[in-house]
């Protein structure tokens, strides 16, 4: 049996990871802490049977408020500054995890709309990671990470 995420990690997660920044301060998302058995292994079919997911704890699930964005910064709230908030704050959880000793795994690859029907979601709210997180089984080799991609651009 894998061991439970605890309550006092999960909240510790959360209130540190709506810290973060996000457009104006709007906090233009909303965050799904799932535990429930049925609604895991639906996630997991809806992420294309990626499997792990329903095993994993808990999951996250991050979502893009777009209306809220779009409130104040219009279509460019709409379109973008909602999902840089989603996604700022999905790494936030991914990177405060690490820090207390969890696993996580950010999942990209899901049907959206079966997502949106899992959790009733309006138009306007858009999903945008699906982060399985609990005590890692391993320990990953670390892969080698490219750095041809970085360009430093001085003063002259």
């Amino acid at each position: 049996m894998k061991k439970d995420v605890e309550d006092e990690k999960i909240n510790t997660i959360l209130e540190h990871a709506i810290l973060c920044q996000s457009a104006g301060n709007l906090q233009s998302y909303v965050i799904f802490v799932v535990r429930n058995k049925e609604i895991k292994h639906a996630l997991a079919k809806a992420a294309l049977s990626q499997m792990f997911i329903a095993q994993a704890p808990v999951v996250f699930v991050v979502c893009a408020d777009q209306n809220k964005a779009a409130n104040v910064y219009g279509i460019r709230g709409y379109e973008l500054y909602a999902i840089n908030d989603a996604s700022i704050v999905a790494t936030y959880i991914e990177l405060i995890a690490c820090a207390l000793g969890l696993g996580t795994c950010w999942v990209g690859a899901f049907d959206e709309n079966e997502v949106r029907k899992i959790f009733f979601l309006p138009k306007a709210i858009k999903p945008v990671a699906i982060i399985p997180c609990g005590y890692p089984a391993e320990t990953p080799k670390t892969p080698r990470k490219r750095r041809d991609m970085i360009y430093f651009v001085d003063g002259g």
